[in-house]
């Protein structure tokens, strides 16, 4: 096996797909399974479908693209917003795609009519995160638009938060898409089928009872991947958390001072760094860094060590409380959501399944 790795337990994976699929499913709430956490990667897709997921989404076409390749026929939504540039691939691979810009619709619409395909739209709605999503204020007009396009489906409204503004949900953010979608109704005489409520964090309202009644979809990776709510910073209840760990190998072991010595400027990321003088310490040199991983999403199985950086290739831990560690040796990490986005992304981390 090579090193660094990270081991990916795919049974966990299913159980947390199957519990939030039952539990949010008994609520009438649809889960789309998100495959962007792992860059689609097929055993961790298809442990999602086999613990019931039936709706996929992914951020990249070029995932979507992958599993259409391995033959995946469930639904798949593109779930950024397409660039107009690659309007032809998205509606030729997905189902679906999440939008903002009527431009971009629009040629979403004239590459669905090329192929004779209906393209569903689901209208994204910014409710105070300010990411993407067309203003409250703004979304009947844009809708009617909408309905005028040949090879487009108005499928209905969606939201999303707490990935850029870290604004949490609450009902009153969420309902904005629950009145939005009546005024639809009412103005326009069609059905809204799908008010996508937003994501792993939107799960918190509905354990609280907070979440409108309306709203029948969310999309979720962390949850299901690692069982966790980053925006929250908790557990989700009912799932498993230790679904994926990091390997790594020691490279040195040196003891060192805590302290450099010389001049400090910045270091190869253009930062200055502040260090403590902790004396002589026991540092150990792990095979990965920052091209590979996002460090700060690292946290070592072992709490007797502690990491104190690391550079492009090379991650420093000390190690003082250790003394049986040496070269050779193999060391485990715990991943949060970036973590785990980064390692799967990286060609230089092998993807490993366990189960």
């Amino acid at each position: 096996m090579r090193r660094p790795c990270i081991e990916i337990d795919i049974e966990k994976i299913k159980h947390n797909a199957n519990y939030l699929v039952n539990y949010c499913g008994e609520k009438g709430i649809e889960i789309m399974g998100v495959t962007k956490g792992v860059c689609a990667y097929l055993p961790v897709v298809q442990a999602m479908l086999e613990g019931g997921v039936k709706k996929l989404g992914d951020s990249r076409i070029q995932n979507i693209m992958a599993l259409r390749e391995a033959g995946v026929e469930n639904p798949i939504y593109l779930i950024r917003i397409p660039m107009i540039s690659e309007a032809q691939d998205v509606v030729y691979y997905a189902d679906g795609s999440l939008n903002s810009e009527i431009d971009v619709i629009k040629a979403l619409a004239r590459e669905a009519k090329k192929i004779g395909k209906v393209h569903k739209v689901i209208l994204m709605v910014d409710v105070g995160d300010l990411r993407e999503g067309v203003m409250p204020e703004d979304v009947l007009d844009v809708v009617g638009e909408i309905l005028n396009l040949e090879g487009i489906e108005f499928e209905g409204l969606g939201t999303n938060v707490g990935c850029y503004g870290a604004i949490l949900p609450s009902y009153e953010n969420t309902k904005i898409l629950v009145d939005l979608a009546a005024n639809i109704e009412k103005k326009y005489g069609i059905k809204v089928k799908t008010i996508s409520g937003g994501n792993t964090a939107t799960l918190s309202l509905i354990e609280r009872g907070k979440l409108p009644e309306g709203v029948n979809q969310l999309r979720v990776g962390e949850g299901i991947l690692l069982g966790t709510d980053v925006t929250n910073f908790r557990k989700v209840p009912g799932t498993v958390q230790d679904t994926m760990k990091l390997k790594t190998e020691v490279i040195e072991v040196k003891v060192k001072p805590s302290y450099p010595i010389g001049e400090i400027g910045r270091d190869a990321f253009g930062n200055i760094p502040v260090y403590e003088d902790k004396g002589p310490m026991r540092r150990a040199i792990v095979a990965l860094g920052k091209q590979d991983c996002r460090i700060e999403g690292l946290k070592p199985v072992d709490d007797r060590m502690e990491i104190l950086g690391a550079s492009s290739d090379h991650m420093i831990l000390d190690v003082t409380k250790c003394p049986e560690i040496k070269v050779g040796d193999v060391i485990e990490f715990n991943v949060d959501y970036a973590a785990m986005l980064s390692l799967m992304t990286s060609g230089y981390v092998e993807k490993v399944v366990i189960r």
